[in-house]
């Protein structure tokens, strides 16, 4: 067990290990460096971290998170608003746009079907999408969720809703290796993805 020389560090450093992927040598690491920089430094992350928590919100009609109502991807004119990329969570709409391959919008579900943890088809935005899909000029739905047996149910669940409707519907290409989140994906093999994306009767058959 680590014996620190000071309470407050020991308390930084173990709200830094929260944080996902960091463990106690690396936010002791961190904690120092922010010990070692100017103070205004450690104001200007703090207030950073403190604005980011309270005032970033939900798109209304993305679910993507935003400074503002709609967020800048949704009120870019210049996207494809007739192509709609369904997908997990932010992290997965980053990764799309670092390849430069879809001009399109998006649509965050904020989550997948997965019983074991208790998360099912209304606790995730699956109605709000079928709501646009009815209601919003849509051609094509490309359903991007992760390759694991969680995101196909979540896709096929989502492609039997929107069976009804005249749209596309189809999956990106299977570049992206069984089992793997979107985010882990290089952008190369991501980009090829979404370009050679292919309709989704040839899954649900």
């Amino acid at each position: 067990m680590n014996e620190y020389s000071s309470k407050l560090l020991e308390t930084a450093v173990h709200e830094l290990a929260r944080l996902p992927g960091i463990g106690k040598k690396t936010a002791l690491r961190m904690a120092l460096h922010i010990l070692s920089e100017e103070a205004a430094y450690a104001t200007n992350l703090g207030n950073a971290v403190m604005r980011m928590r309270e005032e970033i919100v939900f798109c209304k009609k993305c679910n993507n998170i935003s400074d503002t109502e709609e967020c800048a991807i949704c009120a870019n004119p210049k996207r494809d608003e007739n192509t709609l990329c369904v997908v997990e969570d932010t992290r997965d709409v980053l990764a799309i746009e670092n390849t430069a391959q879809f001009n399109g919008l998006y649509h965050v579900l904020g989550g997948i079907i997965n019983p074991i943890e208790g998360i099912g088809p209304n606790d995730i935005h699956v109605r709000h999408l079928i709501e646009r899909v009815n209601t919003e000029e849509i051609n094509e739905v490309i359903l991007a969720l992760p390759a694991t047996v969680e995101g196909d149910t979540t896709n096929f669940y989502i492609y039997k809703l929107l069976k009804p409707f005249e749209v596309s519907i189809t999956t990106i290409a299977r570049g992206v290796a069984v089992g793997n989140e979107l985010e882990f994906t290089d952008e190369i093999t991501l980009g090829r993805s979404i370009l050679n994306r292919l309709p989704f009767d040839d899954f649900a058959k």
